[in-house]
Formats: structure tokens, sequence, C-alpha cells
């Protein structure tokens, strides 16, 4: 089943936003999340992520705008890592509350409704009409490179801001694509070097639990069997349905993360 699970979401939605630039890691963290710490769902989710992204980079790298890059990916990966120093805080604090329910126990912690609240609220972005249109000048590049890194290194859930921003640059579809990419390997090499001194290395034992290290090495397949379709399919296949899907999926996840269900 974990496989399954894993190996579907990446495929699907890595194959589904090649061209949007966002969702791989919105969908693929949670998915993880189900067998794991949300901590250790962040960290697995951005190997996938980063691995995925390099492969990008060789699909449509070639293609990318140095300069618009430069201003946004800088940024990014320094408060990526800011952002993946509060996430090793949080997962470190000690549960909020506890309580039974239908005989078992359930603990509600710091960052579970942290990250609760943040992919809520992603899943806004998806949902609300309003956000569908929201953009920003593209003077505010470096911010959005900031804001995108931040909440990328402290959930995984970098994208949408990423987009936001950039499609305001003046670029080509090939351009805003490409760009987005590169800054995503910069974001997701930043966060993985905290990761990996950090909770990682604390919780390495966790590896065993559900094969972790195979899913790892599942999910990165996957993810890049999803690209090389996406980059074939992409132009026939509309967002908005899939939006729709992903903003109802996710708002449920975040009530079962505030909960603490799971």
């Amino acid at each position: 089943m974990e496989y399954f699970v894993i190996c579907v979401v990446a495929l699907v939605v890595s194959a589904l936003t090649l061209f949007s630039g966002f969702g791989l890691g919105t969908l693929l963290m949670p998915a993880f999340a189900i067998f794991f710490p949300i901590n250790f769902a962040v960290a697995a989710t951005a190997v996938v992520h980063l691995a995925n992204n390099l492969f990008k980079v060789l699909l449509v790298g070639r293609h990318a705008d140095a300069k618009t890059a430069l201003r946004f990916t800088v940024p990014a990966a320094l408060f990526a890592a800011v952002g993946a120093f509060l996430l090793g805080y949080l997962s470190d604090m000690k549960p909020l509350t506890q309580y039974s329910l239908g005989g078992h126990l359930y603990e509600i912690t710091v960052v579970k409704t942290v990250m609760g609240a943040l992919i809520a609220s992603f899943a806004l972005w998806d949902l609300l009409p309003y956000f569908e249109k929201l953009q920003f000048d593209s003077k505010y590049v470096p911010v959005g490179g900031a804001m995108s890194g931040f909440f990328g290194g402290l959930s995984g859930l970098q994208g949408a801001l990423r987009s936001a921003f950039l499609i305001r640059c003046g670029l080509s579809k090939e351009a805003f694509i490409a760009t987005g990419v590169v800054s995503t390997v910069a974001v997701d090499m930043s966060r993985l070097v905290i990761y990996s001194s950090t909770f990682v290395a604390r919780d390495s034992a966790l590896l065993g639990t559900h094969d972790g290290t195979g899913l790892i090495m599942a999910g990165i397949a996957a993810a890049f069997a999803g690209s090389f379709i996406g980059a074939r399919l992409m132009k026939k296949i509309t967002m908005k349905t899939v939006q729709m899907i992903v903003g109802m999926m996710l708002l449920l996840l975040a009530i079962a993360l505030g909960a603490g269900i799971i």
C-alpha cells in the first residue's frame, strides 16, 4: 500500500504540474506524512523533489532566464535554510495536548498545527477565485524568492508563491518554466543541507520504518516518469479541475493534521 500511494501520487502530480510550476511537493508531502512523522515527511519529499527537478533541468533548463533566476534564487536559497531551521525547532517541541478517540490516543503538536495552517492556506490558494488571479509586480521578485524559499524550507510548500511572482516577469512560457525549475533546485539543496544536519540525522532509524529508503527511491522513479509524460502531454490538459480537487484534499489533510489524527 505504501508503494502504491507514493508512486501514484508522484507519477500523476509530477505529470500534471510540470507547466504550472507547483504541486508535486504540495501533494507528495502529505502522502509521505501518512507513513512518517511530519518533519521526516518534508525531508523525504525534498529528496524526491530535488531529484525530479534536476531531471527537469535536463529537459527544459536551457530556457531559464539568468537575470531573473539570480534575483529570485539567491534569496530563496537563503530563506529556505531559515525555514528548515524553524522546522527542526518546531519538531522538537512537546505536544500541545492529547486526547483519546475510539480507543486511540492522538497528539496535537506545534509542528502539525503549523503545517495544517500552511496547508490550509495553500489549499485556499487553489480554491478561491481571488487567489487564482493574484499576481505581483516584477520588482518584488527578490521578496517573492525569500517568501517562497522560507515556506519551502518550513513545509515544502513553495511553488504557488514562486509561480505568482515569476509569472509577472515578462518571461516566455519556456523561460517561466525553466527559471522556476532552477530556483526550486536551489531551494531543495539549501533545505536538505539543514534537514540532514538536524532532525534527519537524529531520526535516521525512521528510514527502516515502512522501508523509507525504498519509498523515496520509488517516488523519485515515479516522478521522473511523470515529468517525462507531462513534458509531452501537459498542453492538452486543463489545470482548473485538478486545482479544485487538490484544494479540497489539502483542506481535509489540514484538518486531520491540526486534530493530530495523522
